[in-house]
């Protein structure tokens, strides 16, 4: 298949992209600030590159270090709702279907924070310094959302992947130029298991933006969960023949992690990212678990999948947690936010 109409639809594209840039930077379109520190978590390319978990990661030692904040979400794929509200840090308000996967995720996990979802961030970020004590706002998937000024940029990188042909969408992964990594305050790698066979990819950062400030991650399997949201001994599974279920951006990569933990994968079953399972689903879910000693999914699916009937079938989410390799140093740069 001939990638040249794919070519021709991103010149129109990185024009866009531009123009759009350009637009704030001279004043044309208006950025709003909020009366607090705002740190942005975003990628530059189409796919998981684990904002979340680094929001997880982030609000976690935010919190524990005293400094109190919350998450500003768009909810990305939710059913139009009118309440912004996830969570207030104690109870949930919102189903996965009207909060989004993601913040739902977030908000099931992190006690103690409020979890806001909206298109307007602006607004959402008003309402959190309105209802809550917080000190600061976490903005998920925020490198692209220039209307909210923010006081560092966080941008992350899979370091399996980089920035792919170098190509802008729809022809390759990137969503801007890469001219456009100048506006990151700090890089982290995610998925690296080896700083050597990164390296290449932080010349490149470093060529680009030489002032920023690159951290390296890696996910580390912690746990199992159970429906019930129980957690279990991550070796139980070992040795056991599983059904890998998954609806992420990056199923391969769950795939791998089951096996770091010694699990057999007797079959992947891979849904759309940010899938929201039906009742149809569970009889096909059934069939492929059928000779499966176990079927194992992601946190995210298994909050979405307890709407449903699974009381009967022996399912486990396999809980990860992105662990910075610099995260002493990487902490005392947002804290000087602060």
């Amino acid at each position: 298949m001939s990638l040249i109409p794919l070519y021709l639809l991103s010149v129109p594209y990185q024009w866009a992209v531009r123009a759009r840039i350009l637009f704030y930077k001279i004043g044309l379109l208006k950025t709003q600030r909020l009366s607090c520190p705002v740190i942005s978590v975003g990628n530059i390319t189409v796919g998981g590159t684990g904002k979340t978990p680094l929001v997880m990661l982030l609000a976690r030692g935010l919190k524990e270090r005293g400094i109190r904040i919350a998450v500003l979400s768009r909810g990305y794929k939710r059913k139009k709702n009118l309440d912004s509200l996830v969570s207030n840090g104690q109870n949930l308000f919102l189903s996965p279907e009207a909060a989004g996967d993601e913040p739902y995720l977030m908000a099931n996990a992190l006690k103690g924070v409020p979890i806001l979802v909206g298109k307007d961030r602006f607004m959402t970020g008003q309402k959190a310094l309105e209802r809550f004590d917080v000190r600061g706002l976490l903005l998920d998937d925020g490198y692209q959302y220039l209307q909210l000024h923010r006081d560092l940029n966080i941008l992350l990188i899979d370091s399996n992947v980089g920035f792919g042909d170098g190509h802008l969408l729809p022809r390759g992964i990137l969503r801007e130029p890469l001219s456009h990594l100048q506006r990151a305050d700090l890089f982290v790698l995610t998925k690296v298991e080896d700083s050597k066979a990164s390296q290449p990819l932080e010349r490149k950062l470093h060529e680009i933006h030489p002032r920023a400030q690159v951290f390296h991650s890696h996910y580390e399997p912690i746990g199992l969960i159970n429906p019930k949201g129980e957690r279990e001994d991550l070796h139980a599974l070992r040795g056991k023949k599983v059904l890998a279920l998954s609806g992420i951006a990056n199923p391969d990569y769950f795939s791998s992690l089951l096996r770091r933990c010694e699990m057999v994968i007797g079959k992947e079953l891979i849904f759309p990212d940010h899938h929201f399972y039906a009742t149809g689903d569970m009889a096909y879910i059934e069939e492929n678990s059928k000779e499966m000693d176990w079927v194992v999914t992601t946190e995210k699916d298994m909050l979405k999948l307890q709407n449903l009937s699974i009381g009967h079938l022996p399912i486990r989410a396999l809980r990860i947690e992105m662990k910075i390799w610099e995260e002493e140093a990487f902490f005392k740069r947002i804290i000087s936010l602060f």
